[in-house]
């Protein structure tokens, strides 16, 4: 996913998802779409490309999509680490003693846009970002790095997920304990944690 622009649109539908993602990938030269199910049965479609096709394939997919259409997002220029994050899943092993800044959206497009203002508006570190599956259809971006950049880039994601209307909560650790950078850096789920025992 190297392309320089993306959009994702979340649907309260699985139905009105596929019809949507269908009509973007047949008006538009996408580079990629990746679409699917997530927690609590929402269906989102994800494109990749270059602005224009992107942009078209957004109006496309907001039009076709209507009423169930419940948020989205379009960055022409995205920035790695948050494409990183998303597709290689969590580096927060390095984490200890570092500040943390925890960024809670109740939408995926929200804590992808909360994630990319953070990133470009701050000297911090994209550690994690989670989405949908196993939150109840939230999602949760976590930065990391000295705690003025932290608090910066947590500010700056704030912002921007203003618009969005999804913002659940924000946070800021000044030090992050090793234990529970050992936890965040581990299966997620409380009851596998349990389970498993380590």
């Amino acid at each position: 996913m190297s392309d320089p622009a993306i959009a994702l649109l979340e649907f309260d539908s699985i139905s009105a998802g596929i019809v949507a993602g269908d009509a973007m990938v047949k008006t538009s030269p996408i580079g990629a779409i990746y679409a699917g199910t997530v927690h609590p049965g929402n269906y989102l479609v994800f494109v990749t490309g270059d602005t224009a096709s992107v942009e078209i394939a957004l109006a496309t997919g907001t039009d076709v999509g209507g009423a169930r259409l419940t948020d989205s997002v379009f960055l022409a220029d995205i920035h790695p680490e948050v494409t990183a994050a998303i597709v290689g899943g969590s580096d927060v092993a390095g984490l200890r003693d570092e500040a943390l800044g925890i960024v809670e959206t109740s939408t995926v497009a929200a804590v992808i846009d909360a994630a990319d203002a953070g990133v470009k508006a701050a000297d911090v570190k994209v550690s994690s970002v989670r989405l949908a599956d196993g939150l109840g259809g939230k999602g949760y971006v976590l930065f990391s790095g000295v705690v003025a950049e932290v608090e910066a880039a947590v500010e700056a994601a704030e912002a921007r997920t203003e618009p969005h209307g999804s913002l659940v909560r924000v946070d800021v650790i000044s030090q992050l304990h090793g234990e529970m950078a050992a936890n965040l850096a581990t299966e997620l789920r409380f009851m596998r944690r349990v389970e498993a025992g380590d």
